[in-house]
This record gives C-alpha cells, structure tokens and sequence, in this order.
C-alpha cells in the first residue's frame, strides 16, 4: 500500500494532465456534430406500384393466404402474380380500402372487377406457359389482364365500353405492361388479326359460348368462360380444342355480369 501511495504521489502532476485531456475531449465532442453518412440507395428502392413493399403489401399477403391458397389455388406463378399485382391501382379511389376484400367491386358503367379468388381461380384454369399468347374478352379495369401478363408473352385484351377501355389502356401503359395490347371493340369476336391463341379467357358472361372465339383458338388451347342468363347463376366453362373436338368442363357456378354486346 506504501509503494503505490508513493508513486500516486510522486505521478499526480501526470495523472491531472490526463483527466483534463479527457475532460476538454467530451466537452469539443459535445460541440461538433457527428458527421452523419448517408446509406446508399438500391435500384429497387424507387417508389411505384411494384416497389417490394408497399402499404398494401401485407394485404395483399394475406389475400393470397386466406382467400387463394386457403381455398385451393395451387399454381405458385399464378400465386405470385396475384401478390405483385396492385390491385388498389385498379379500383376506384373511393375503394382502395376494399380492393383486397373478398369480393367484386363497381369499377363505373355497371361493370365490376371479379373478386380476388375468381381471378385467381380462371388465371389458374388457362394453364398458361411463359411462351403464350392470350385473349381477354373483357377489358374492364385491366387488372386481370396485368395478371395475365405477368405470366404470359402476349395478352392482347378487348373492351366495348370506350371509357373503360381508354382508362385501362392509358393505366397499364402507366403501370408498364408493355406485353399488353388493348382494343375497343365487341368480343363476342374476338380479335382475329392476332389468332391463333393459346388461351381465351371471358370475363362477363354470354348465354352461349361465341364460336368466333372457338376459331380463335389454337390446336390444344383452352378456353374459359362464364355461360347463363343475366342475374342469375352461371356455369364456369373451361374449354379444350383439339382439331375439329371441342371438350367442356363444368368448373363450377359463378354470377358476372353479362356480355355486352352493340
């Protein structure tokens, strides 16, 4: 104890000089501000509709769990295809807080977007290919075409209500589709310039299948629609040709509107 009060002593002067060199530190560390360096921005980090998260990200996880997978869609592309799409964009304002509800909702002129699961459920029943070329009957608010097109080379998408149709062509050209073609015009015809098709799908419902869209399609297409009278249940079809055989499928009942025709 003796010797180190002795070298306390005798190094006193050596200790002071230290604690004032720490004291004056903290006390010009309190006056400079730390240097703050900015993160870098990813190129994904951009704001837009297919950001990786959004605020209707965990929607539309929860859309694709409890409505789509919980009740039988299986098809994994078409599973991500319906969580990359933003469907809010597709609604109007006044029903963004509903677009991942499951059910259909008014888009303007009578017309409805289908609700989730029925999109889910005709995108899976086409069986498409990355490599195929699709008709849609049907344009209304574009968004079942967007799905479409996430998985397919083509969709080429018919509409005869001029509002409706100009509005979805002016907003997947702003989403940035560029494998979508948009026409005004009655599908009951199809769109014969750009037949054969590998898949046909119609979203409203005719009170029989159109045999111009039949023509349209390619040896072993598939066709989907709904068939039956307006306001009442109506059959799914899913549709095979194979050469001059047409086969049917009953997929179950569904209610759309009806096929407008001029």
């Amino acid at each position: 104890m003796g010797r180190a009060a002795d070298w306390l002593r005798e190094h006193s002067w050596a200790l002071g000089l230290v604690a004032a060199a720490v004291l004056l530190f903290g006390l010009l560390a309190a006056l400079i501000p730390p240097r703050v360096v900015p993160m870098p921005i990813s190129a994904t980090s951009s704001p837009g509709p297919f950001a990786t998260l959004d605020a209707f990200t965990a929607q539309r996880r929860e859309m694709v769990r409890t409505q789509l997978r919980a009740r039988g869609i299986s098809d994994e592309v078409v599973l991500k295809a319906m969580e990359k799409v933003p469907r809010h964009l597709f609604v109007p304002e006044q029903y963004q807080a509903e677009a991942y509800a499951d059910h259909p909702l008014p888009i303007g002129e009578g017309q409805t977007i289908s609700q989730p699961y029925v999109v889910a459920l005709m995108t899976e029943l086409l069986a498409l290919e990355p490599s195929d070329r699709v008709l849609e009957i049907g344009t209304g608010s574009g968004y079942q075409a967007a799905v479409l097109a996430e998985i397919a080379n083509e969709v080429y998408t018919v509409e005869i209500i001029e509002s409706l149709g100009r509005t979805a062509a002016s907003r997947l050209q702003t989403l940035g589709y560029r494998n979508i073609r948009t026409r005004l015009g009655d599908g009951y015809y199809g769109w014969e310039e750009n037949a054969p098709y590998d898949a046909i799908i119609v979203t409203a419902a005719p009170d029989h299948i159109p045999q111009p869209l039949i023509r349209q399609l390619k040896d072993g297409g598939r066709l989907v629609i709904p068939v039956g009278p307006p306001g009442a249940v109506q059959t799914l079809w899913r549709v095979e040709k194979y050469g001059d055989q047409v086969i049917s499928h009953n997929e179950g009942e569904v209610r759309f509107v009806p096929l407008v025709r001029p």
